[in-house]
């Protein structure tokens, strides 16, 4: 073929480098992966057979697996059977766990088997991150997302799905009866095929009815009033398109606004955001290592007793309150028409009226158990408006959410700074994952597979900000005491 660029032939000898190390530049990612296993102490984080047994054939060493792991999440490759493969062939893996190869379900189990000290190798980079010094700023993001599991839609059973299936097999039923019906009435309407069939299908939809009796059973003793038969921790949930939903887990990320790396993640099987705040502030501030901390969150986190949680473990927050009041809507003034005067412990109405406090009551549990022992309480202010009474309720701690309406007043950016520190991850993520939904089952392991997707994110990151060599050496001066690596890594950082 002329005038065209020729490849080599295949029989042309060639010759090849004579170390692997050949192979992986100076600049290669896996010469991170490499570095920051190795300076590990796998046995104290929890790690299967870090020690090896003393019979028995003998096994896989966690650092050789862990490192596969890594390598996959950071290059898209979750699957153990992919893994496997890639082992075989892909040079940077060959380089990096010496020319080993696991058969896939061996490296499927080593998930599997580690996923609490999965987890925690996960803060042990976070806590890299912090001696760093890359999170100069104590302020972090919080947000959820919904991720799908392996759970499908089919499989998984409300109330109301539940009395939809019935109702839809009732009408299969008597449809096929109807056919039937019709079939001996004219008996040459229908061949005797089709007739067999119908008996079939009236046979196979009863076997169904039976064993959605049996599902209805274990969901009334399930604690939510849902079960799911493929993934029994995975949870229907609502997302944001109108009449839409998913089967899956919601996922709760806490993201430094400097950097944009993950400080903290949980994976919980509850379908909103309302009572994740203060938990996520709290990992986000000890990740952090301050004693304080601002957090930013969107409406779907606001809950009262949330708010004040996070003010007395030194956390500022900022979360919008949503509108759910209908008093604009039926023509009344809305609570933030008036206004409190502390002083006279009083509200002034936008026609200059004053509420007074008229009497003090307890509903329901305490917002906070030592003020439920001291006897304090929630304040009703009633006040005579236009022959009527108007009742405004103040909370006890409802300084605290003035407090926070004036820091958001403020900071008029709060919303954007939020929007564009804490969705991109979660995009990235999910890009990385694909169109498709976690490979584990049960909430156990899903976040120890959530905690790779976050380790190999974070990973990314700080090759990005550090450098490749920058971050290798730091490692090793940070890491476990190992003097001579790390003065090694030092200066080949400085050449």
């Amino acid at each position: 073929m002329k005038r065209y660029i020729e490849c080599a032939a295949r029989e042309q000898l060639v010759l090849l480098p004579e170390f692997l190390k050949d192979y992986i530049d100076g600049e290669n990612p896996v010469r991170v992966i490499d570095v920051f296993v190795d300076e590990l102490d796998l046995a104290a984080l929890g790690f299967e057979r870090a020690s090896p047994a003393a019979t028995g054939r003998p096994a896989y060493h966690p650092a050789i697996l862990l490192k596969l792991y890594i390598y996959g999440y950071l290059n898209r490759l979750q699957s153990s059977r992919r893994l496997e493969r890639e082992a075989q062939r892909n040079l940077e893996l060959i380089w990096l766990i010496g020319r080993l190869t696991a058969d896939f379900k061996t490296i499927a189990d080593f998930r599997t088997d580690n996923g609490d000290a999965i987890r925690a190798l996960r803060r042990e980079f976070v806590v890299l991150c912090r001696r760093l010094k890359l999170f100069v700023d104590a302020t972090a993001a919080i947000n959820g997302s919904k991720f799908n599991a392996v759970n499908n839609r089919d499989k998984n059973f409300t109330d109301r799905k539940l009395e939809a299936r019935k109702e839809q097999l009732e009408q299969s039923i008597a449809r096929y009866m109807d056919e039937l019906d019709r079939a001996d009435r004219e008996p040459g309407s229908l061949p005797k095929e089709r007739v067999a069939h119908l008996k079939e299908k009236i046979l196979k939809v009863r076997a169904h009815m039976r064993k959605l009796g049996e599902i209805e059973t274990q969901m009334k003793a399930s604690p939510d009033g849902q079960i799911s038969l493929t993934d029994p921790d995975a949870r229907s949930m609502a997302t944001s398109g109108r009449r839409t939903g998913m089967v899956g887990y919601n996922v709760q990320t806490a993201v430094d606004l400097k950097h944009h790396l993950i400080v903290a993640h949980e994976v919980v099987n509850v379908g909103h955001d309302r009572s994740q705040l203060a938990s996520m502030a709290g990992l986000a501030r000890e990740a952090i290592g301050e004693s304080s901390m601002t957090a930013f969150a969107d409406r779907g986190y606001f809950k009262s007793d949330e708010i004040p949680r996070c003010k007395e473990n030194g956390i500022e927050t900022l979360v919008p309150k949503p509108l759910t009041s209908s008093s604009i809507r039926e023509g009344r003034f809305h609570n933030r028409d008036f206004i409190y005067i502390e002083a006279d412990d009083e509200y002034r109405c936008p026609v200059g009226e004053r509420a007074i406090h008229r009497f003090t009551t307890v509903e329901g549990w305490s917002h906070n158990t030592q003020v439920l022992v001291l006897g304090a309480s929630k304040m009703r202010i009633e006040t005579a408006m236009h022959a009527d009474y108007r009742k405004i309720a103040r909370w006890e701690d409802e300084k605290v959410l003035d407090d926070m309406q004036r820091r958001l007043d403020q900071m008029p950016d709060a919303a954007r700074l939020r929007h564009q520190t804490v969705e991109h991850p979660f995009g990235t993520l999910k890009f990385w994952m694909g169109a498709t939904h976690f490979l584990t089952r049960t909430l156990r392991h899903v976040r120890a597979e959530m905690s790779l997707n976050v380790l190999a994110y974070n990973m990314k990151r700080a090759i990005k900000i550090l450098g490749m060599k920058t971050l290798i050496a730091a490692m090793g001066a940070v890491g476990p005491v190992n003097a001579h690596a790390a003065m090694h890594r030092l200066r080949e950082a400085r050449t």
